[in-house]
């Protein structure tokens, strides 16, 4: 037992410079994507042969004692089970393990099985913590119990026993204790560098919503060189980066910073590099000149981060970070740009679907022009007719109106209108329809001064004073009025269409509250402006109807 406390202090002294590693390696890309759980057969490989180097390191820096070698092997080992699994921990522990075989002594075949299956056992343990964070409590007794099993392995294989006996008694305590520490150590700063990765991503994700924030209006009219150039401008101002470009899958959109004397937009792509994220869909980290494969020989970007833009699973574009100097990139940049391609693709995405509802909601409109009721153009021609020998200048008016109703219905329909605007193509309708049913149609406005210059979507009033006086008046025979008012109630823009018809509990089959005309002015109105805006319809105090359409009131229209 005299050796007992130098032994404590070499020991200790050769297993700081594996913990010292251990620091360097968690700098390292592939130990940090072990630490999100997505290491593939590559980062397995890697794994198992540093490992096997620190398992090997280990053994040759270790003590002679007793004919044998007190030793840190067993980190190796156990380091590759605890990140990589059982496979990769036993693999590691063989590997190791047969290098020490490999080196005689009596307790060679004992120190090749207990490697391995030290490393079996981190492995173990590795299926029991991998989806949540081992406690450096229990990494030391994991340490503490695998060097437990060595020194039984040494009992049970070594001969002669009395010597097996003789160096486990020297050597098991002082092993057990220093490589579980420093198991132990090696699990804080796994710790530490998955506290730091968290950091850095959530870091970067609140850069990319921050530049997404400010892109997605940008973004909305889609991937072309307006779009891809402001966006750049914006990247490039929020980030470190010599300069930024975005790319289609066949031409430069936009490269903004260093290298713009020949990166120029509209070009074919230029660089490999480009080439092969579009073929691949896989992000590329280009740590020189020659891995960016530019055409031209002068360029002064030496490193780049290249991501690719989807939409719908199928690559678009790219968006591309480079910088000036060789191994310029780090885990930060490439976090960053990993966010920035999956918010720009959401965004692109988004701008698609809201094309398909604009295009869908212009068809709306369109089938809305096209279900002007043939009834209404017949009649109104017949009122006109009728007119033409008897009050001509009436005649002539009416045609005036008609022209004018359908110039507005074709034209409007697609745009934002005044109210004042919306009411004229109203009182062209209404007059048409006073004309043919005389002193049964009476029509009241009451417009507020300040709602003239209100801005409103073009036919969102018409379709609501028709169904008044299709539905509403003339089922009655002396007909009635249709009451309008447009003003601000609540702080919002209110239209109000009455009529004193028939109502609409009394009407067999009931009045249509869904057809076309109203369902589009509805489904408009939620598209435009949402919760709480909306048309509604009820029972009016004398008998007949009330359809209330609400919209924002804009103060800045107020003239």
């Amino acid at each position: 037992m005299p050796l007992l406390h130098p032994l404590f202090i070499d020991l200790a002294e050769r297993t700081a410079t594996l913990v010292v590693l251990a620091f360097f390696l968690s700098r390292f890309r592939f130990f940090r994507r072990m630490l999100r759980r997505t290491d593939g057969p590559r980062d397995k490989i890697i794994t198992i042969i540093v490992c096997t180097l620190i398992g090997i390191y280990g053994t040759y820096a270790a003590i002679p004692i007793e004919g044998a070698l007190a030793n840190s092997r067993v980190i190796g080992p156990i380091m590759a089970g605890l990140l990589g699994g059982p496979l990769v921990g036993t693999v590691t522990g063989l590997l190791a393990g047969l290098h020490r075989y490999s080196l005689g002594g009596f307790t060679d075949l004992a120190c090749a099985v207990s490697t391995t299956t030290e490393g079996l056992l981190a492995g173990l343990v590795y299926l029991r913590y991998h989806q949540r964070s081992m406690h450096w409590g229990t990494a030391w007794m994991v340490g503490f119990i695998a060097e437990g099993i060595q020194m039984l392995l040494i009992l049970a294989i070594a001969t002669p026993f009395t010597d097996a006996l003789r160096l486990v008694e020297i050597i098991a305590l002082p092993m057990m204790l220093v490589n579980a520490s420093a198991i132990a150590l090696f699990i804080m700063i796994v710790q530490v560098a998955k506290a730091e990765e968290e950091r850095i991503g959530s870091m970067q994700a609140q850069r990319a919503l921050q530049i997404a924030d400010i892109t997605l209006p940008i973004l909305r009219q889609g991937l072309n060189e307006q779009s891809a150039e402001k966006t750049a401008q914006v990247i490039y101002n929020q980030t470190e980066t010599a300069a930024v470009a975005i790319t289609d899958k066949e031409r430069i959109l936009a490269h903004i910073g260093a290298g713009s004397s020949h990166h120029y937009k509209g070009t074919p792509l230029q660089t490999e590099a480009t080439l092969e994220v579009l073929q691949t869909q896989r992000m590329l980290w280009a740590h020189n000149k020659e891995e960016i494969g530019c055409s031209s020989k002068d360029c002064s970007l030496h490193s780049a981060i290249i991501v690719p833009l989807t939409k719908k699973e199928a690559t678009v574009g790219t968006l591309k970070l480079y910088f000036e100097r060789q191994h310029e990139v780090s885990i930060v940049h490439w976090e960053l740009a990993r966010g920035l391609a999956q918010l720009f693709s959401t965004q692109l995405e988004i701008a698609d679907l809201e094309q398909q509802a604009s295009l869908l909601a212009d068809a709306e409109i369109r089938a809305l022009h096209a279900q002007i009721n043939p009834h209404f153009l017949f009649n109104a021609l017949n009122t006109i007719s009728s007119f033409i020998r008897t009050k001509p200048e009436t005649a002539r008016r009416l045609i005036v109106n008609l022209a004018e109703f359908f110039r507005r219905n074709l034209h409007q329909g697609d745009r934002m209108i005044t109210v004042e605007e919306e009411m004229k193509h109203v009182e062209a309708y209404l007059e048409i329809e006073q004309a043919r049913f005389g002193n049964k149609l009476l029509v009241e406005t009451d417009i507020q001064p300040d709602a003239w210059k209100q801005v409103i979507p073009g036919l969102i009033l018409q379709p609501i004073v028709e169904n008044a006086i299709k539905h509403g008046l003339l089922p009655k025979k002396e007909g009635g009025t249709v009451q309008i008012y447009i003003g601000k109630e609540n702080n919002a823009l209110t239209i109000r269409v009455s009529d004193n018809g028939v109502g609409l509990a009394s009407q067999s089959p009931p009045r249509p509250l869904s057809g076309i005309g109203l369902a589009n002015v509805r489904s408009r109105l939620h598209a435009l402006y949402g919760k709480p805006y909306d048309l509604m319809i009820g029972p009016g105090t004398d008998g007949g109807t009330v359809c209330t359409l609400t919209m924002p009131w804009e103060e800045r229209n107020v003239s």
